[in-house]
């Protein structure tokens, strides 16, 4: 493996930088990655899910996108301009400072747009551009400014071509036979080309200013440093502006709510309102094994916990975009499946990327998820649990989900007695998953309630006694001799999943199994107070090797410890989840409890909703109460 001079400097005797030293952009189509190097490592177009542009966090000769000083050196400082998704890098040299900021545009709403025919959810004020732009500025001395951007389409495969374009030797257009996707490069640098790298240097002193934007439809790119910084405003205020319309509590925790919230937001898809797992693929939840997988994808089971976060923190519109989005496909198929693609695709064939070595060498590299057909029969559960949750928004039941619901139901009852591979789409033989039985029990739960609020009580009364049944053989066959829930009917190991029980109603906090089941787990499953899914040597899951901890375990563990009434631990351990978030606020899918290095894809949806679940329930703990917005549980409540 060799590195190339855009794929930025050597971070501990490797050439991957941390996986949370990643900066995360977002125009709500397209999501990108920059490295501390100032290297664009990341880059999917058009679409969150499509094939990369720039992919050198999983090979260094699959393409980047630097600007900086001309020597490689580490920043002086990274931030987010407050309350925005724009990144800013501070870099100090021998001779001067120079400050670069980088965004993808939000623009006014485009009547003309070619990909708006997408759009299957009332659009807003506001869309993507279709832009990444770059701005540098000299604040003191003088600084050898450095572009150097390489394009490699189809995930690394196939080598840009460039060409000047209609601005002579300030744009240029890279293409390649066989891809339809062309990149325009428009600057105030003079441009020159290398193959397939374009590259410009500059020397800049105190108040010089220069700019580069990357376009890749029809739109037109900034064509001076003016324009350019008039669109970097601009999409700034608008974060701002969809920051302010939440509803934070003063706290000192607020900011870790703060940027959840626009991580969430950064991670849906505008088009059509689904909310993907994570930006990336095959980011690997132990450097060097094949625990890899794609997460561009939407998976229904976190419609629960999103549309709780969202409305809870006042983001009602989003909200209801997810929600519609989860409607859609649950009307459109006879079969709900556990994930969709980003426009509702039900296709989501898994296969190889051999071309790739991976990060740190971690491979296979996938894309597509082959459990997108598993059997996972808490699928329901989550669906039912998003219509209760979006119907007590309401205080109504709207007439086109109603046959929706009851098809959702009626399937877990059909299939709730069957094993399945569980919450973490385990790889291994099928089982009777508890969790999964707890969660048919909601569908069911949630269904009778609806039912009784259209005063359908035949139907209620049906459904309840179902779930009754649900509840009777959980607590019959999936508590061990400890009186501790466990993973599966045929086992007496652990999982973290259980900690779902009380925060999904299962049962009433002080019952002494549930009581019993989250100190086990924060006792028995933790390493170092963070929480495993489960052991890997007591669970079949198909798999090779150790994981690190599941940082979304650990903020659910957060959750039931304040359920339980055990507020200091829960705020202890919330403090410490917290201290490991990224310098720029973001997380992982996991965290070696060892090092504290985050693991698996990033920025992960999944995490940063159960810390808004768990930073909430500690508020309100502290303040003595659980009313407002804020979920309780839904089994303390009845319509």
């Amino acid at each position: 493996m060799t590195v190339n001079s855009s794929a930025g400097v050597f971070y501990d005797c490797s050439p991957f930088p941390p996986i949370a030293d990643y900066a995360f952009l977002s125009d709500c189509e397209a999501t990108a990655l920059v490295a501390p190097s100032g290297n664009v490592e990341w880059l999917c177009l058009p679409r969150m899910d499509s094939p990369s542009v720039f992919a050198a966090i999983l090979d260094r000769d699959a393409g980047g996108f630097r600007l900086g000083p001309a020597d490689l050196r580490v920043p002086a400082a990274r931030r987010y301009l407050p309350g925005t998704m724009v990144l800013e890098t501070s870099w100090g040299t021998p001779t001067g400072w120079i400050i670069v900021r980088d965004l993808l545009v939000i623009g006014p709403w485009h009547h003309d747009d070619e990909l708006s025919h997408t759009h299957r959810r009332a659009p807003t004020d506001y869309d993507a551009s279709h832009v990444l732009l770059r701005t540098v500025r000299c604040v003191s001395g003088e600084v050898q400014v450095t572009l150097d951007c390489e394009p490699v389409f189809d995930y690394g495969r196939v080598p840009a071509r460039w060409s000047y374009a209609d601005r002579g030797y300030h744009q240029g257009v890279a293409r390649a036979d066989g891809v339809s996707l062309e990149l325009k490069l428009t600057t105030d640098m003079r441009l020159g080309f290398e193959a397939a790298r374009a590259t410009a240097r500059t020397l800049l002193r105190e108040g010089d200013t220069r700019f580069c934007a990357l376009t890749w439809t029809s739109h037109e790119p900034p064509y001076t440093f003016e324009e350019a910084y008039g669109r970097l405003v601009w999409t700034a205020h608008h974060w701002q502006h969809w920051l302010a319309r939440g509803d934070f509590p003063d706290h000192p925790w607020r900011s870790f709510l703060e940027r959840s919230a626009l991580t969430l937001k950064g991670l849906a898809f505008a088009p059509s309102g689904a909310l993907i797992a994570a930006a990336t693929t095959s980011l690997p939840e132990v450097p060097g094994g094949d625990r890899n997988w794609d997460y561009r994808y939407s998976w229904i089971r976190d419609s629960t916990f999103a549309l709780w976060g969202l409305y809870t923190l006042g983001f009602d519109w989003e909200a209801d975009d997810f929600f519609w989005f989860i409607a859609d496909v649950a009307e459109r198929d006879d079969e709900l499946q556990v994930m969709y693609g980003v426009d509702g695709e039900r296709d989501l064939q898994e296969r190889i990327l051999d071309n790739l070595d991976g990060y740190e060498g971690s491979s296979p590299v996938r894309v597509g998820n082959a459990a997108y057909d598993h059997r996972q029969n808490d699928v329901w559960g989550a669906v039912l649990d998003s219509f209760y949750i979006h119907t007590r928004s309401r205080d109504r039941l709207d007439e086109r989900i109603w046959p929706i619901l009851k098809r959702q139901v009626e399937s877990a009852i059909r299939y709730w007695r069957e094993p399945d591979r569980g919450i973490w789409e385990v790889r291994g033989e099928p089982k009777h998953f508890t969790s999964s039985k707890v969660m048919c029990w909601v569908a069911t739960d949630r269904g009778a309630r609806l039912a009784r609020l259209r005063q359908d009580m035949g139907l209620a009364a049906r459904w309840q006694e179902i779930a009754d049944e649900i509840h009777a053989d959980v607590c019959a066959n999936g508590v061990s001799d400890r009186g501790i829930f466990k993973q599966h009917y045929e086992t007496d190991a652990l999982d973290a999943s259980l900690l779902l029980i009380p925060l999904v109603g299962f049962l009433p906090p002080d019952d002494p199994r549930v009581r019993n089941t989250v100190l086990a787990v924060a006792d028995e499953l933790a390493v170092d107070d963070l929480v495993l899914r489960y052991l890997p040597k007591e669970t079949d899951d198909g798999l090779l090797g150790e994981e690190g901890t599941f940082t979304i375990c650990s903020f659910w563990l957060v959750s039931a410890l304040t359920e339980i009434g055990e507020h200091p631990r829960a705020r202890r351990l919330c403090e410490k989840v917290l201290s490991f978030a990224s310098p720029l606020g973001l997380y992982a899918e996991e965290i070696d409890p060892v090092s504290g290095r985050h693991l698996g894809n990033f920025p992960q949806a999944f995490t940063h909703l159960a810390l808004i679940n768990a930073v909430i329930h500690i508020i309100r703990a502290e303040r003595g109460r659980f009313g407002g917005r804020t979920w309780q549980g839904p089994a303390s409540e009845s319509l």
